[in-house]
């Protein structure tokens, strides 16, 4: 049998240039074919026998390739002498019956799995935000996913294999601060547990969510709902607007303009925030301002009726800028904290949230609307699934009138068609 190996010799393997496959023995071959610049490339393949085809019988011939011909160590090379090495290590799994070819995929599959566990939990995070961000309202749901992380989840197994996070590292994590910052933990869990279960769905680990809530996490934690009631953001009681409208529209500023704007449309700021002349929402001449659903929480178009004072703040407003309400950069959009700056340096301990508030109490408790019309002015679902089914109408022209009144009553006037 050694006669029948190392046939080939250095200067043959060096100076052969004829495409063909040349016996070594033993099952290995130096496989010559034609390169692309007009040479040759060589390169070493094992071939055997295995297993039996259906039709014939007979053993199927398979091809391994060993690696392209090296003489002087290139990386992804071998010599000679290390293809004779791999053939000989190949004949022997062989013998004891494994296939080389299905023992390599199966290494290469190990390898890919071991790679795949060693993927850290700040890794799966970051890829997971970087995907659905897009699916998200605005950059401020992007920070506020980033910032709890960051705060509370990464210091603990950030760096971690996202596989090693079990059970108690995730109480370690929500245990801290699920008495004191009860509604902030229960977002982190979700988080947490939503990048886990896209950490399991790309192969980054396996077995049961760690930060799952029933089942598991519920028989060791306290309902969130009988930890801390929820603390509703101040507002400002309906009576004392009046008086504050003319204070806000004393201020020069375009933070200022946009509270006023706020407060009058009684949108969430984040609309006010999002507005730029060149996007068509707002039509002067319908007196129609219409938020996309792209830019609203409830992912429905919103129809905002406008008043004559809303149509002279956009008009004094300039229009060099990208955003209708813009920051010192006229690219950029104004910043949130500068409206809460403008509220502050009038009434401190307030929100520019709970103007909302003080709309929907003023709209009970001083006008005759229905309910389902200052809900809709807000931007509120009305109704069971049902009833919104047959609904082909947001009450529009009812809302314009509603929203006449209040800035009428922003204005300090007294109510009109809604008592």
């Amino acid at each position: 049998m050694a006669r029948l190996l190392n046939r080939l010799t250095p200067k043959f393997i060096e100076n052969i240039d004829q495409p063909g496959r040349y016996a070594d023995g033993g099952g290995l071959y130096l496989q010559v074919a034609p390169s692309k610049d007009g040479g040759v490339t060589k390169a070493w393949l094992f071939r055997y026998m295995r297993g039996h085809t259906s039709r014939t019988g007979r053993p199927t011939s398979r091809e391994m390739g060993l690696g392209p011909l090296s003489t002087n160590k290139r990386d992804g090379f071998i010599t000679t002498n290390e293809a004779r090495e791999r053939a000989y290590r190949a004949r022997e799994s062989l013998k004891a019956g494994i296939d080389p070819i299905e023992a390599k995929r199966a290494l290469r599959l190990a390898r890919r799995v071991q790679d795949a566990k060693a993927v850290t939990f700040s890794q799966c995070a970051a890829e997971y935000i970087e995907a659905h961000k897009a699916g998200w309202k605005g950059d401020k749901h992007t920070k506020l996913w980033k910032g709890s992380l960051k705060k509370y989840a990464e210091p603990v197994f950030g760096p971690l294999p996202v596989a090693a996070v079990d059970t108690a590292l995730v109480l370690k994590v929500l245990k801290p601060i699920w008495g004191t910052k009860t509604q902030s933990a229960a977002k982190l869990r979700m988080r947490i547990e939503l990048i886990l279960n896209w950490a399991t769905t790309h192969g980054y680990r396996e077995g049961e969510n760690p930060a799952r809530w029933r089942g598991h996490l519920k028989n060791v934690l306290p309902d969130p709902s009988k930890v801390a009631k929820v603390n509703h953001l101040p507002a400002m009681p309906y009576a004392d607007l009046p008086a504050f409208m003319i204070e806000l529209r004393k201020l020069e500023t375009v933070a200022a303009r946009a509270l006023e704007w706020t407060i009058l449309s009684a949108v969430r700021s984040d609309n006010t925030f999002g507005l730029t002349w060149d996007s068509g929402e707002v039509d002067v001449d319908r007196r129609t301002w219409t938020i996309p659903a792209v830019r609203m929480k409830a992912a429905t178009d919103h129809r905002v009726p406008l008043t004559d004072r809303m149509i002279g703040i956009i008009s004094d407003l300039s229009r060099d800028t990208r955003y209708v309400f813009s920051g010192e950069n006229p690219k950029k959009k104004l910043p949130h904290e500068k409206m809460l700056v403008a509220l502050k340096s009038i009434r401190p301990g307030l929100t520019v949230h709970g103007f909302r508030s003080t709309f929907k109490d003023w709209a009970s408790e001083q006008t005759s609307y229905a309910n389902e019309v200052s809900e809709m002015a807000l931007a509120h679902a009305v109704g069971d699934k049902v009833e919104n089914a047959y609904r082909r109408t947001d009450l529009f022209e009812k809302r314009r009138a509603l929203m006449a009144d209040w800035a009428n009553y922003c204005a300090g006037g007294r109510n009109a068609s809604g008592r």
